[in-house]
Order: structure tokens, then sequence, then C-alpha cells
């Protein structure tokens, strides 16, 4: 040992074939379940497990008449959901249940527990391996034209993560902002995607005026079409680089501003959070979303969706941040760095929750 420098040895010794073989047994097990994973995307995109959820034993045949699917194929995936243990089958009958207590975890009917949703990552991060391939030998990024459906998951995501928690959950954190959202106030949503969240808020708060910016022309034409379908009047969506959020000038401060999973993939993420400050008014609040996590790789061991989130940050949100030449963040950029940024863009006063349903966000209420 020299000075404050320490030497450590570390010993070799022959592999322990206990643990050689558990953990190839882990592995199969990963194959597995990643196969699965493909498969109860297909069974949710398809509506398999919708028709399967009010159904009796029934036949392949009768199962895929119900879904409107061809035979064929609903066998094939039938046989998958059968090794899989999520299907029961009867061999004698040549039938097929979806058990109730399975259905809940994956079908519509479930609408802030359905799993299935979440499984639609795999083939979706899937579709860009050879492109991230690329990046790791290259460096650079994946723009987010390259995930075609990305938007339509996140819909979906937010669909049963954020927007039925509004009213019970999130605006709750904020003491007084629902009779204040009551009587009329100005609200961004920065980052808003389909607009599911500000449209529903624009539908309980008809006196306050709400505003999207996304940088995705077909997510804003979307939220803009749900907004005319829904009477939503007091919503407006635009298409807007919120990088450049610090340079506009706005016309009057907003009384809320909102970002939901939203920063960690931006361009420059600190210039957002600058913008977000600056066109925020003096008494107004700023409500984060973000992914739940810790800014360093061991604290993350436990968290029980941490290898998928890992995994959807290098797969999406870094590499879409890289590909603007931006800082690549990622999702799990974690409360430690999170705080450090809201308090470089100018916010002083920050608390943090955990809402008890939500293992995977957490919740910043950020004030000048």
């Amino acid at each position: 040992m020299t000075g404050n420098a320490e030497t450590i040895t570390y010993n070799v010794t022959e592999t322990d074939q206990t643990v050689a073989d558990a953990f190839g047994d882990r592995m199969v097990d990963t194959l597995n379940s990643g196969a699965l994973a493909l498969m109860i995307s297909v069974g949710h995109r398809t509506g398999l497990f919708d028709a399967m959820a009010d159904m009796p034993a029934a036949t392949s045949a009768r199962i895929a008449e119900k879904a409107g699917l061809d035979e064929r194929y609903v066998r094939e995936w039938l046989g998958a959901m059968t090794v899989g243990n999520i299907v029961e089958n009867y061999p004698e009958r040549e039938t097929y249940h979806l058990p109730p207590e399975h259905a809940a975890s994956l079908c519509r009917k479930s609408p802030t527990d359905n799993i299935a949703v979440f499984a639609q990552y795999i083939p979706l991060l899937g579709s860009v391996e050879d492109d991230i391939i690329h990046c790791f030998r290259h460096g650079g990024g994946v723009p987010y034209e390259r995930f075609e459906r990305f938007h339509d998951v996140m819909a979906e995501d937010s669909g049963q993560s954020v927007v039925p928690a509004l009213e019970s959950h999130i605006l709750p954190l904020v003491p007084g902002l629902v009779g204040r959202l009551k009587k009329g106030i100005r609200v961004l949503d920065v980052g808003c995607g389909r607009g599911r969240a500000l449209n529903k808020l624009a539908r309980l708060f008809p006196h306050s005026q709400f505003t999207g910016y996304d940088i995705s022309e077909d997510a804003v034409s979307y939220a803009g079409q749900e907004a005319r379908a829904l009477g939503n009047d007091n919503a407006t969506f635009e298409v807007f680089d919120v990088s450049n959020l610090e340079h506009t000038n706005q016309a009057a401060p907003y009384d809320l501003i909102t970002t939901f999973d939203a920063v960690h993939d931006q361009k420059d993420p600190l210039a957002v959070l600058r913008g977000i400050r600056k066109t925020l008014a003096d008494d107004g609040v700023y409500l984060a979303q973000d992914i739940k996590g810790s800014s360093h790789h061991h604290s993350d061991r436990d968290h029980p969706i941490g290898p998928l989130l890992y995994t959807i940050s290098c797969m999406h949100c870094m590499t879409v941040s890289l590909a603007q030449d931006g800082e690549g963040l990622g999702a799990m950029w974690g409360r430690e760095k999170a705080l450090e940024y809201f308090r470089a863009a100018g916010f002083g006063n920050i608390d943090v929750h955990e809402l008890e349903h939500d293992f995977q966000n957490y919740w910043y209420v950020c004030r000048p």
C-alpha cells in the first residue's frame, strides 16, 4: 500500500459447478421468458387475451373465430401459452382456458394492471437491434422515427399508469392545485406525446387553459384530433422542440407545468428544465413524473423491473437523445441526478413523492 492507494487481490478459483449450473438454468429461464414476452405482446395486440377472458374452455377454432383470426396461428400461439403456463389446456377435449386470475394481468378490462401492455416494449426494442449494434460499434444514436410504434405503446402505458391516477393520486400531491384548476389557470405539458393526460385534465377542468408541446408531428396531430373529438376547446397542441423553450418569449407565465416521463430522453435535459423554470409563474408549480431509480447501478439491483428499465433506456431513451447529438442521459438517470438538474435549473423547493401503487416512478413537485 502506497499513500492512500490500496491494493486488492482477487482469488481466482476453479469454477463452482453448482453455481455454473444454476446460472445456466437461469439463462434458459431468461430465454423462455423473453419468448413469452413476445407472444404476450402478440396476444395483446391481436385481442386474443380479451377474447378468451370471458370464454369457457374452447377449441382453437372457436377462439380464433371469436377473435377474428386465423386458426392455425392461434393454435400455435396457444401452444406457447400452454407450455408457458399462462393458458390451461384440456387435451381430452382439445380445449383451452384463460384463468380469470391470469386474465386480470393480461386484459384491457384491467386498466391499471395490464402487464401485456408493457410486453410490447420487447418487440418494439427488438426491431431496432441492428441499429443499436451499429451504435455500439460506431457511436451515435437511433432517431425517433425508427421506433414506428413508440407513441402507440407509450399512449397505452400512460393510459393505465398516469391517466387513471390523475384525480386520485397525482394532483393531490400539490395542496390546493385542484381548487386552482377549477377556478382557471394556464397549464403546459412539455413532451405531451399523444396528449392522453392533458386531454383528461382539459375535460376535468373546463375553466383552465391547456397547452401541449411535443416534437412529434404524428403525436401532436393525434392529440389534437382527440381534443376535438372530446370537445376540449380549452386544449391546444403544438409541434415544438422543447430544447428551445428557454429561448422563447411566452405571452404570460404558466401556473402549472407538467412532464410525464419526458425529460431524460431530451437532447439537452437541463436546457428543457431551464425553459420550464423560465416559463413558470413565480407562484407556479412544476410537476414531474420520471423513472424511479438511483444514479448508481448497484443501488438498482433490487428494483422489481430494473433490467427492463435499463434495457428501455439503452435501446430507446438514451439513443434517441444521442441521435440528436444530445446528452444521452437515459431513463435511469436516477433521483440524485434529477435533483441536481432541477436545482441547477433554478428550482429551490423540491419534494419527492412515491405513490403506493406505482413502483416505477418518482413524482417531483418543484417550486422556484
